[in-house]
């Protein structure tokens, strides 16, 4: 049916009907804000990488228990490159973390500034 600038509606049926996605088993959701709201543009590509994998290893609370020296083989990261990017994850209040446990928390209502960092080397100033 042509609209009013006599175009068709975008066909919305999507292109592999035989595959569309069904949440069977596990609990993985990161919602479109994450997108849409600039958490997404907020974060490097191995702050992503975290992020996604810990909503993938989740529970339906968030709640994953994988250990650094798993994450760090998953994702190929150094232990320093991990520590700081889950330091800024958590900064950025997209995840919590006891020591043992991760969790996904649920997104701010805007991304957060992170903290400045203290002026330490001469780069730095």
């Amino acid at each position: 049916m042509p609209t009013d600038a006599g175009r068709r509606p975008p066909h919305r049926a999507p292109p592999r009907p035989d595959r569309i996605r069904r949440i069977a088993g596990g609990f993985a959701f990161v919602p479109n804000e994450f997108l849409h709201h600039g958490f997404f543009a907020q974060l490097s590509h191995p702050e992503r990488s975290l992020y996604f994998f810990l909503v993938l290893a989740a529970d339906r609370n968030g709640v994953s228990f994988y250990a650094h020296d798993r994450i760090c083989a998953e994702l190929e990261l150094t232990l320093d490159d991990y520590l700081a990017v889950r330091d800024r994850l958590i900064d950025l209040d997209l995840i919590a973390f006891d020591g043992t446990r991760f969790q996904v928390l649920s997104l701010p209502p805007a991304p957060i500034a992170p903290p400045a960092r203290p002026l330490v080397t001469q780069d730095d100033f």
